[in-house]
């Protein structure tokens, strides 16, 4: 029997509603999913309601993280069951009550999800001590572990990470607890706050004082690893400016559709190394993220700025869509309600 839920829906004008839907019947793979809580991802989300990025055609639902409790399950799956507790990152489909396809890009901001349980970005038991409103925020952390993990910053090594949104104070939080000394670059100072109690060493607010100069207080030749995760292509010679020879730079953002370019001849001489991470490193990545804040290693929670009722999403999404000072770093919506 399909599902009768609720979602946050963006149309062509970019606005915002909480619009009745219509789920498909979970398929003998499938599970149903009543979410609990949705994280949101400002950065990627705000890219397609933008069109910065195009998953597909309006309208939209929005959101790639989330947690819930299991309704049923298909006769083929193994994984879980109902009742279970799950964080999960996709919604298979839905249409409106018109009859009108949304497009699930990727359709977590809903009371429910279908979703095939095991799949990559499928629904998985949620390990025990996670609360549902952080660790429905699992992705970010996730991310940033990738990007670590790939480029493999060592104990003792000077890293900047040039960003301190979501991303990068994960990025500083996975480098922190390797032993890294870690920089915090960025031009919010609540943001570099955080940052130091993730475990940056140094916070560099760029908007009032030169990178370079400041950095070499530490690293006279460079840092031996820069993330940059502000997603902006304006910002990357900078940062890559920021290493030393024979260091790495790694591609922590996402910059959307469009080229961008950067000057060769630093990175040239410099003879550095790239990287690209993509995606949040799959299973590993957030099995890890979730046992770490379950575990407190990994205080997630002080990342959470916005928690509001899903009746309330429209005007939060309206306000980090119009506003450009909007105050929100990490946000959830609570859907217990719906």
């Amino acid at each position: 029997m399909p599902i009768q839920a609720q979602a946050l829906i963006c149309d062509d004008r970019q606005t915002f509603a909480i619009r009745d839907v219509t789920l498909p019947d979970p398929a003998p793979d499938q599970i149903a999913i009543r979410t609990h809580f949705s994280g949101v991802s400002i950065g990627t989300e705000f890219a397609l309601v933008r069109n910065k990025l195009n998953w597909g055609p309006y309208p939209l639902c929005t959101g790639y993280m989330g947690t819930g409790i299991v309704e049923r399950a298909g006769q083929l799956v193994t994984d879980v069951k109902a009742g279970d507790a799950v964080y999960f990152r996709a919604n298979a489909a839905m249409q409106l009550a018109s009859g009108e396809r949304v497009s699930c890009v990727a359709g977590v901001h809903s009371s429910h999800c279908v979703i095939k349980a095991g799949s990559t970005h499928g629904a998985y038991m949620l390990p025990a001590g996670v609360p549902m409103a952080v660790g429905c925020a699992f992705v970010m952390p996730a991310v940033g572990l990738n990007g670590v993990d790939m480029s493999n910053p060592r104990m003792g090594d000077v890293v900047v990470v040039h960003g301190v949104g979501l991303i990068g104070l994960a990025v500083v939080a996975a480098c922190a607890y390797r032993g890294c000394v870690v920089v915090a670059i960025d031009v919010n100072d609540k943001h570099l706050a955080l940052a130091r109690t993730m475990g940056a060493d140094l916070a560099i607010n760029s908007a009032r004082q030169p990178m370079r100069e400041a950095l070499k207080e530490i690293a006279p030749d460079g840092a031996d690893v820069v993330f940059e995760a502000t997603g902006l292509p304006q910002c990357v010679d900078d940062a890559i400016a920021l290493c030393r020879t024979h260091g790495k730079f790694v591609w922590q953002g996402n910059y959307g559709a469009a080229p961008i370019s950067m000057h060769f001849l630093p990175p040239h001489g410099k003879r550095l190394q790239m990287f690209f991470p993509c995606d949040d490193g799959l299973q590993p990545c957030r099995r890890a993220v979730l046992k770490n804040i379950a575990s407190g290693a990994l205080p997630w929670a002080k990342t959470i700025t916005h928690t509001v009722n899903f009746r309330e999403a429209p005007a939060l999404f309206a306000s980090i869509n119009t506003q450009r000072d909007h105050g929100v770093l990490g946000a959830v919506i609570d859907w217990e309600a719906a």
